[in-house]
């Protein structure tokens, strides 16, 4: 039976759901025979016991969201006197060292993140849009923002009538440097902050503006979000950065380190630099506090065959953390010094291993221009007579970062820590849906925002949590429909048993991290809402169940949890399955199961993916369904070709509403 899918300590343990939780399924049926309700379960139980599982050390104490924004401030600075903020913009164009016609706002940080700490949310200070994706271009006359399907929505409410809402991914929407070429007379200057444009994006840009003879200018000095913000932009964060044991773990820095090194070698280079907050986390078993939802610090890592380099605000180095890092070898330098450490690797004849698809265009130039003063010191004057005459010099090694795929491919003691961790938010969210229903059907008053700081309560007395891992999408009725959305206090809606209700959360625990979502109803769904539902569901099971020859990439699988809806003429706007950090990132790469087939990266044993197929109907409701999973070899009958086969396994083990189910469910 579905019971069965639990682990041993769970199904063995003390624990009773609640019997008001009537209308949900643990796990998800694989057969139409099997029943929904887990009979195991007392469904008469007057007791209401509290769902804690303890396996670690240490007390948090969270606070709700809305404390949390109360604290970041007033979320009008984003949306109010955008007219104000673009015109001060726009007067810097013309200063002097300045002189640009255009300036290209992004989502990312210096280090390409999803997530940001508030002092690096500048486009969503100056255009009002918060959605975690999305490009703001300022020119003299007009301001555009671009996002995708996952926030058409959300900018349609947060955008004043100063900005253009641009749907990228629809027909007839141009890029952004096609925009740029439309509106802009030939020859023009746009302006960029390099920190914020990885490599490969900023050579992208430069190419595709040149065709109207237009000059990418790289503003190193200044961030023209940053003059405007001016004083009332919050400050860097010096969150204490912490240990992160290595039971957890399962592989010390020294190993760690010492594989890198043999990458290196094996590619010809010398040095490598790491800027991603996650791979350096990974790398040095370190975690911090800088970024909400995501236990990571901002630094850069400098690894070279005979030594390290970390770059990050001292202050936040505790001295058991300053202790460690001797230990490994490590030397501890100022974040703002890593242009000139560049430049002294150039200067020392370092081979830098570089991936410009992550690292920033500030960090590559620079190398670039270290290594042309290198070698035209020496009387070079091109490419040719450098290779002919330098036996020796600075020199890049152009490769995806070697961290990537070795922190996607979880070990034995992170697969466990995300396993404990699942059962743990699990029995969180068994409790915060009995609650719920029993809370609704009494006809309590609700916002989305109170029941995601409900949410949050649960979460919170299960020992190890730490934060969530990503800002909870409590969205009812058509608030559903708006992929990630987020409700604030004061203009959120009210739940209703004639409603769906969407509510798509996670977790960051001391041992792992987690993301699920579920779709429910408390009254009657009506028969559109069941077929969509059920659709949905299927979709998510087939995906559940897809066996695969090993080296098979994600995209070939996106289909399995899309067949189901394009029977009947219907789909989604994002992606089927991300990545998922063990105690790190909710989202990472570089699998995903997508649409989007130019990821040709295999799903490999240890992986760790989201499931999660979806139906929107705008303005009306939203429905979604997910899991994760980890890929696991499979014991076939053949092995055609001589090929492994591969599976999933569930990691999540929260109950599926049954009750929306439609009569097409096994058609």
């Amino acid at each position: 039976m579905i019971m069965h899918s639990l682990t041993p300590q769970l199904r063995n343990s003390h624990y009773c759901f609640l019997p008001k939780f009537r209308n949900f399924s643990f796990s998800f049926p694989i057969s139409h025979k099997f029943n929904f309700i887990n009979p195991n379960f007392p469904q008469n139980s007057k007791t209401y016991p509290t769902f804690i599982v303890r396996n670690s050390s240490g007390s948090i104490t969270a606070k709700p969201s809305s404390e949390l924004r109360k604290k970041r401030g007033n979320d009008s600075d984003f949306c109010s006197d955008s007219d104000q903020k673009l015109g001060d913009l726009r007067e810097l164009f013309s200063k002097p060292n300045i002189n640009i016609d255009a300036y290209i706002i992004p989502s990312q940080d210096a280090h390409q993140s999803e997530f940001i700490a508030e002092c690096y949310m500048r486009r969503a200070y100056i255009s009002g849009f918060t959605g975690s994706a999305g490009t703001a271009v300022v020119t003299k006359d007009k301001a555009a923002l671009w996002t995708d399907g996952r926030y058409f929505l959300q900018a349609e409410q947060q955008l004043s009538s100063s900005w253009i809402l641009m749907r990228a991914g629809n027909m007839g929407v141009p890029t952004t440097s096609e925009w740029l070429n439309s509106v802009l007379a030939p020859g023009c200057r746009i302006g960029i902050d390099p920190f914020l444009f990885s490599s490969d994006a900023a050579e992208e840009l430069k190419e595709a503006i040149s065709k109207q003879k237009h000059e990418l200018v790289y503003l190193y000095d200044c961030n023209l979000v940053d003059e405007v913000w001016k004083a009332s932009r919050p400050k860097a964060p010096n969150k204490p950065i912490r240990l992160h044991d290595l039971k957890y773990a399962g592989l010390d820095v020294s190993s760690k380190l010492s594989s890198l090194r043999s990458e290196l070698a094996g590619a010809g280079a010398s040095a490598i630099v790491i800027s991603m907050l996650d791979e350096v986390a990974w790398l040095l078993n370190l975690r911090g506090k800088d970024i909400p939802h995501s236990p990571v610090m901002y630094a850069y890592l400098i690894v070279e065959i005979d030594g390290a380099k970390l770059f990050t605000d001292n202050s936040k180095i505790t001295s058991e953390v300053m202790e460690y890092l001797k230990n490994a070898g490590i030397d501890l330098c100022p974040y703002e010094s890593i242009l000139s450490e560049i430049e002294s690797l150039a200067e020392r004849g370092a081979g830098l291993w570089l991936d410009t698809s992550s690292i920033n265009a500030a960090i590559v130039n620079t190398y670039r221009s270290a290594c042309d003063k290198y070698f035209s010191g020496r009387g070079y004057q091109n490419e040719i007579e450098r290779s002919n005459g330098e036996s020796s010099g600075p020199y890049a090694v152009y490769r995806s970062s070697p961290i990537s795929l070795a922190k996607a491919v979880k070990n034995d003691a992170e697969l466990e820590g995300m396993r404990n961790s699942h059962l743990r938010d699990a029995a969180a969210l068994a409790q915060f849906w009995s609650w719920l229903e029993e809370e609704i059907l009494k006809d309590v008053v609700l916002t989305e925002v109170q029941v995601a700081d409900k949410l949050l309560e649960f979460r919170s007395m299960q020992d190890g949590f730490l934060d969530t891992s990503f800002d909870t999408i409590s969205g009812s009725g058509a608030n559903g429909a708006i992929i990630h959305y987020k409700p604030e206090p004061g203009t959120c809606s009210i739940l209703h048993a004639d409603k769906l209700f969407l509510l798509d959360s996670g977790a960051q625990y001391h041992d792992g991290t987690t993301d699920v979502t579920r779709t429910v109803h408390f009254g009657e769904p009506s028969s559109r809402q069941r077929e969509c539902f059920t659709r949905v569901l299927q979709g998510h099971i087939a995906l559940d169940q897809a066996v695969f020859p090993e080296n098979t990439p994600g995209f070939v699988l996106d289909a399995f949890a899309r067949s189901a809806l394009w029977k009947i003429g219907l789909d989604y706007r994002h992606g089927t399955g991300h990545g998922v950090g063990a105690a790190l990132n909710v989202h990472e790469g570089p699998q995903s199961i997508s649409f989007r087939f130019g990821n040709m990266t295999p799903l490999l044993k240890g992986m760790v993916v989201s499931n999660e197929p979806g139906y929107y109907e705008d303005h009306s409701f939203g429905i979604r369904i997910e899991n994760l999973l980890f890929v696991k070899e499979l014991d076939t009958p053949n092995n055609y070709g001589g090929h492994a086969y591969l599976g999933f396994e569930k990691l999540t083990f929260v109950p599926i509403q049954v009750k929306i189910l439609g009569p097409c469910y096994w058609d």
